[in-house]
């Protein structure tokens, strides 16, 4: 009974089974040590009896004990036989030899069937060189690699597979290189080839005298625009022709037709009545815009004999696209239509109001009225594009585009397309003169960003160098370098300054720059500093150009490096050819301090460099 009362006393805390504090004596320094574990059953807590005192003695069996069966009574049979079935274990195994410890060792504690934990080293071994498993282990190693060099094989196949990231389109011909302008068809001469050259033009701008518009299909005005076609097609140069759309004369086809027939008059402002509609005037004068012609009134804005045309009407598009497709059938690639804003009138034909502002102090002249009935009405941007849809669809190549300044941007926005406008490279804005002109105060950084927020800040203007004042102070090349790299394409006449005081070498610098990826893909920062006006051309993974001019009569120090985040380094790639006129001894392909540069006065500085990072 003792006994029991001890296994109470060391396993409460554990019903499974009971730890046994061990003595285990140090053994001697001669005496035989034995690795042999001590081993005692564990008895299960719940068939211990209860009674403290009974289990108060000693644990030792005495040594004149008597067996007297008490002991197998009070276990039981059936509890002898569960002992019986759990063979948990305690092994005691003699550890540290210098103190005495020992480690004790419980076997399973819940009762179950031994854990399961693997073979050991002698058991794998006996299967090491065993046919089967060695065959196995050469067939997964094989498909391990054979599938590694499957998957790098094909990721080697989906690289070069890959489509790979499309290089960024060139600009369409139109909008690589300069325009030259000639004059009317007729004046073609072999020599305008050379002269054409010397700009390393893109395309040649002749016009097309109004009366002939409609007539391109007799023999007499084809063969002198494939003559003009002719000329030019050993070059890399297209043809480009300006038209006058919106009237014909009265030996026209389509007059003798509306004559002949009151259906065709639909094309004309044809109005009936004993007096004129309203008090429009002829552009110019102080004549009347009304011709009388058999008991109505025909609108005659221009020449006399001449009849404006409704752009509009289908009879109109019908004879204008059919001239337009021709011509493109002859290898003419572009064209550029005049007088646009006459293109429609108001359907009610009132009376146009005094100007706040008359150009012309004679209340009887054309000058002195708002012209609000008869030029830039709704609908315009709609009527170009129309024609425009016709061009395109004869040659994906050709453009159409204006003439002239277009002065009201937004009278030819497309409907329901934003800012989009109904033609291709449009030409607006008094910035050519204003850059010009040695007596303007206005603000250049302000009127260059305002002209492309007027148009859409994603147009491709016409930069007009015949706007250039004849007078001006500043050198033609200075203008022909600063204008030739903003987004657009320089229109030059051939007999204007820009073309006559610019050498070919400023034009071949010009035409190499535009054909780099930050000109033609790159974006544009407008920028100023001390009087001076800048702006940068830049694209991603291509030098970027920083182009600075000085319109004052002064050199002048820039300070852009700090506030518009500029490298401090750059270096020259042209200079206007004034530049060194002053004493200045800067050359091509050197590196300058942009805080310590000084623009020469009336000149253009290019300079390349690569975009800072930011932080």
């Amino acid at each position: 009974m003792k006994f029991f009362s001890r296994l109470k006393q060391i396993g409460a805390g554990n019903k499974s089974s009971v730890t046994l504090p061990v003595t285990v004596p140090v053994p001697l320094q001669n005496q035989k040590e034995t690795d042999t574990p001590e081993i005692y059953k564990v008895i299960a807590e719940d068939k211990l009896p209860t009674n403290s005192k009974a289990l108060s003695g000693d644990m030792v069996k005495e040594e004149n004990f008597v067996p007297d069966g008490a002991d197998e009574e009070m276990l039981g049979a059936a509890d002898e036989k569960q002992l019986t079935e759990r063979r948990d274990e305690v092994k005691f195994i003699k550890g540290d030899h210098q103190n005495g410890d020992a480690k004790i060792d419980i076997g399973n504690l819940n009762g179950g069937k031994p854990e399961f934990t693997g073979m050991s080293k002698e058991e794998l071994l006996k299967y090491a060189n065993d046919p089967f498993w060695v065959r196995l282990r050469w067939i997964f190693f094989i498909c391990f690699w054979a599938i590694w060099v499957a998957m790098l094989v094909g990721a080697i196949l989906i690289i070069i597979g890959a489509p790979k990231c499309a290089a960024p389109e060139p600009l369409p011909w139109y909008k690589r290189g300069l325009h030259a302008k000639f004059g009317h068809v007729d004046a073609v001469k072999p020599e305008d080839v050379k002269t054409a050259q010397k700009i390393y033009s893109s395309g040649v701008i002749y016009e097309l005298p109004a009366v002939q518009t409609y007539d391109v299909k007799k023999p007499d005005v084809e063969a002198q625009i494939r003559r003009l076609v002719d000329l030019y097609k050993s070059s890399d140069m297209k043809v480009i022709l300006d038209l006058t759309p919106n009237f014909v004369s009265k030996d026209s086809q389509l007059f003798k037709d509306a004559l002949a027939n009151e259906e065709k008059r639909a094309a004309f402002v044809w109005m009936d009545g004993a007096s004129e509609p309203n008090n429009w005037k002829k552009v110019g004068n102080s004549s009347s815009a009304w011709e009388q012609l058999e008991g109505s009134y025909v609108l005659s804005q221009f020449e006399p004999g001449h009849y404006d045309l409704k752009m509009n009407s289908t009879l109109v598009r019908q004879e204008l696209g059919g001239v337009l497709q021709h011509l493109i059938g002859l290898g003419v690639s572009g064209f550029r239509l005049k007088n646009t804003k006459f293109f429609l009138v108001n359907n009610n034909l009132g009376d146009e109001e005094p100007s706040y502002t008359p150009k012309d102090p004679n209340m009887m002249d054309y000058g002195f009225f708002t012209h609000t009935q008869s030029t830039f009405q709704r609908g315009l941007g709609d009527v170009l594009y129309d024609y425009l849809g016709i061009v395109k669809n004869a040659s994906e190549d050709a453009f159409l585009s204006v003439a002239e300044d277009m002065i009201r941007p937004f009278e030819y926005v497309v409907s329901n397309s934003g800012e989009s406008l109904g033609v291709d490279l449009p030409m607006y804005g008094d910035f050519m003169k204003t850059i010009s002109s040695s007596k303007s105060d206005k603000n250049l950084k302000q009127q260059l960003q305002q002209t492309f927020m007027d148009t859409g800040n994603t147009s491709w203007l016409q930069w007009n160098f015949g706007d250039v004042y004849v007078d001006t102070a500043t050198h033609a090349s200075a203008l022909a370098l600063f204008m030739s790299l903003l987004p657009g394409v320089p229109v030059v006449p051939v007999d204007s300054i820009e073309y006559s005081n610019v050498k070919q070498d400023t034009y071949s610098q010009i035409q190499e720059m535009r054909l780099s990826p930050s000109y033609m893909h790159g974006e544009l920062s407008v920028f100023e500093s001390n009087n001076l006006i800048a702006y940068t051309r830049i694209k991603g993974g291509s030098p970027g150009y920083f182009v600075i001019f000085n319109p004052t009569d002064l050199p002048q120090l820039g300070n852009f490096t700090v506030e518009h985040k500029l490298p401090e380094k750059m270096t020259i790639s042209y200079l206007s050819e004034n530049y060194n006129n002053n004493g200045t001894h800067l050359a091509h392909s050197t590196k300058v301090n942009l805080n310590e540069l000084k623009v020469s006065a009336h000149s253009t500085i290019v300079l390349t460099y690569v975009p800072v990072k930011s932080e």
